[in-house]
This record gives structure tokens, sequence and C-alpha cells, in this order.
């Protein structure tokens, strides 16, 4: 019996080893299609879960009653918040009427560069709370800006900014006692926390410039 010519052979042998590896792709893709679909949802959720207890750091759960993820509404770059790219805001409400309103920031003269932050400031002007997300100051030096690794459990430093409004607040109390203000600091490490008062008053100023915009659900658009 006669075998078919090499010269066939192989083009035959590299088409069918190309064949065998479509269909592994295509089974593969198919695969990886249904696993997503499969944990998609729970992958959402458990993101949701995440940021609901990130912004319940800054604004209590029991200062509100509504969904602030799902009435959460895209932020431009805003110069006063210090964001150079979009953003989030996170409407909260109580009854149907406006609580607080929870938003990034960013200190860009932190000591190690910029400062992220999440802030939530109530409807009549008060700082509810304010937390570091993100940044890249000394480790021991300026951990205390974060409530996890400030040695004063009891008080930590975040929380100073906790009920400060601008309506019975003097701006001068907006800065660090070395500064002449009336927040507390650790020697030897006040350029972190100088600019994170900064940013903080600014994100006040800012929320009572736009406060009426802020929890009007088309964002005061005509």
């Amino acid at each position: 019996m006669s075998s078919a010519p090499k010269e066939f052979a192989a083009p035959a042998m590299a088409a069918r080893t190309a064949a065998i590896l479509f269909l592994f792709v295509v089974i593969f893709t198919g695969l990886l299609s249904t696993v997503y679909k499969w944990t998609r949802p729970v992958i959402e959720a458990t993101a949701r879960e995440e940021r609901l207890r990130l912004l319940n750091e800054v604004l209590p759960a029991a200062e509100y009653d509504n969904d602030p993820v799902a009435e959460a509404r895209p932020l431009p770059p805003t110069a006063e918040l210090g964001l150079k790219e979009p953003s989030t805001v996170y409407p909260a409400r109580r009854g149907g009427q406006p609580a607080a309103a929870i938003f990034e920031a960013v200190a860009p003269d932190g000591y190690a560069g910029r400062i992220r932050l999440l802030i939530a400031i109530r409807a009549d002007g008060s700082v509810a709370g304010v937390r570091v997300t993100q940044h890249k100051e000394t480790p021991g030096l300026g951990d205390y800006i974060e409530p996890k690794k400030d040695r004063n459990k009891a008080r930590p430093w975040i929380t100073q900014f906790n009920g400060l409004a601008l309506a019975t607040t003097d701006d001068k109390a907006w800065r660090v006692i070395k500064d002449g203000g009336r927040l507390d600091y650790y020697a030897g490490a006040t350029i972190s926390p100088r600019a994170i008062a900064r940013a903080v008053h600014k994100a006040a100023r800012w929320f009572d410039a736009n406060r009426e915009q802020l929890f009007t659900p088309d964002g005061g658009k005509p």
C-alpha cells in the first residue's frame, strides 16, 4: 500500500493541529464566559458591600435610609477637590430629605505626594467624617492619619474634623495648632496633617457652594 507524499502529509498535519487549537480556544473561551456569568453577581455584590462599608466609616448608617450607592452620580474633574480625574458623589438621604453627601478629595501636597480622602458632609454643612483611602506617607511617622494605625484608638487624629462646619468654625481654626488652628498633630510630622486640613477645608467650601446641585437628582441641570 502506498503512503501519501510528504509534501501533502505536512500541510494536513498542520491543518489538524490548527483545528484542534481553534477548538480548544473556543471551548476555553466558552468556559470562561460561563464562569464569569456565574461569578459576576457575587463579585458585584462583594464590591458593593465593600463600598458601603467604606461609606459607613465616614457617615454612620443610622444617619441615612436610602441606598447611596444606587443613587451615586459621576463627578467631573474638580479642581477645588484636587481631583484631576472623574470621581463619584454619593447622596445620602433620610426620610426622603438630604442627609449628607459623600465624595472624594485629594490633598496634593502630602509629605510623599497625593493623599486621597473620602469625606462626608451633612446637609447642614458639618463634617460627618473623613478617611484617608490612599497615601504614601512615611511608615511609622505618618501612620496616624489612618485610624487603624493611629496609636490613639479612643480618639484617632482624623476624627478631629468631625463636627467642623464653615458656619460655626473660623477659617483659621481649620489648621493645625502649629499654624494657629485647632487641629492637633504629632511632633515631627506636620506636613501630612497640614495638607489634609487644607483639603478638608476646601472640600467644605466646595460643598457649601454646590449643596443644592449635590442633592438634586439630575445634578441641577435644566
